[in-house]
């Protein structure tokens, strides 16, 4: 029974940091030589994110039999994280915005953790800074001194983003939190919308990239994502989406003709040991305590 529940866990959590990495290289794709506007990219990722999540609903209904319409803060925060997420990659180069969104999500989730009193141990310490190495040497060397907008834009959507995975962690149904999230984020763009109408750019290709984006790696990406934050500690969910960067820069060689280079390999080995040091160093303090208890 653990054993599955573990499976389970992992395959889910795999599925979300997948559609992590999706969102970045469509975003990145749908961008590139103008194939449409951030605002609009914006707009109908979270609008196509909103239909899709209602159709799926509809069809699967409450099974759970919990009635849980989201929040106006997790709907705030959501928009907030996509909206500045799409206007900081048109002044930061991609590996400068991926080392500034996930290091904003990480600290954010500590920070917030430690206020709520959670103790990080030697083990989590090392593997988190060991982690974070990894992410630095994958990017450094094409980080350039990014422009203050930009930069100030990926650090509130890293700060949106783990607030809005910290809120979803106490989801009892995740699929019907995240359509309504989704849903009050229509004002939003339609007041975006308004505001952005001289700027309004697209194409066929732009709007095909969009809606990928808002109805599979976003909508049920981040459905999958509530599911499984509910296994994940805090901290543990702060590293895990280290990886998303290696996943990406992976996306990237299939999608971008990107190449893989040595500076890649090392990195993903030190990125995802670390991740592994905080999931064993956490799983091994639990069981310490059980045992100590006993």
């Amino acid at each position: 029974m653990i054993n599955m529940f573990l499976l389970k866990t992992s395959l889910l959590t795999g599925l979300a940091l997948i559609a992590f990495a999706a969102n970045s290289v469509l975003c990145r794709l749908a961008l590139a030589n103008g194939n449409i506007d951030a605002s609009s990219f914006t707009g109908i990722r979270l609008l196509s994110g909103a239909i899709a999540l209602l159709l799926i609903l509809s069809i699967k209904g409450n099974k759970q039999g919990v009635s849980s319409k989201g929040s106006w803060t997790s709907n705030f925060t959501l928009f907030l994280y996509a909206i500045t997420f799409s206007y900081a990659y048109l002044s930061l180069d991609t590996g400068t915005g991926a080392l500034i969104l996930f290091g904003s999500v990480q600290i954010t989730m500590i920070l917030l953790s430690i206020i709520s009193g959670t103790r990080l141990h030697i083990i989590e310490w090392s593997g988190f800074f060991i982690a974070f190495t990894g992410l630095v040497y994958l990017v450094i060397p094409s980080i350039t001194t990014p422009s203050v907008s930009g930069f100030i834009l990926m650090t509130v959507s890293g700060m949106s983003w783990a607030i809005y995975s910290l809120r979803g962690r106490g989801s009892k149904n995740p699929l019907m939190d995240t359509t309504y999230n989704f849903l009050r984020t229509i004002p939003f763009i339609t007041l975006l919308a308004i505001f952005t109408m001289p700027n309004i750019n697209y194409s066929s290709q732009g709007i095909i990239l969009a809606l990928l984006s808002g109805a599979i790696t976003s909508g049920v990406g981040y459905t999958i994502w509530y599911i499984a934050l509910r296994s994940l500690s805090s901290i543990q969910a702060a590293v895990l989406q280290l990886s998303v960067s290696i996943i990406a820069a992976i996306g990237g060689v299939i999608f971008l003709s990107e190449t893989i280079t040595s500076r890649l390999v090392i990195s993903a080995v030190i990125v995802l040991g670390g991740i592994l040091m905080v999931i064993l160093g956490k799983y091994s303090f639990t069981q310490n305590k059980l045992k100590i208890k006993t």
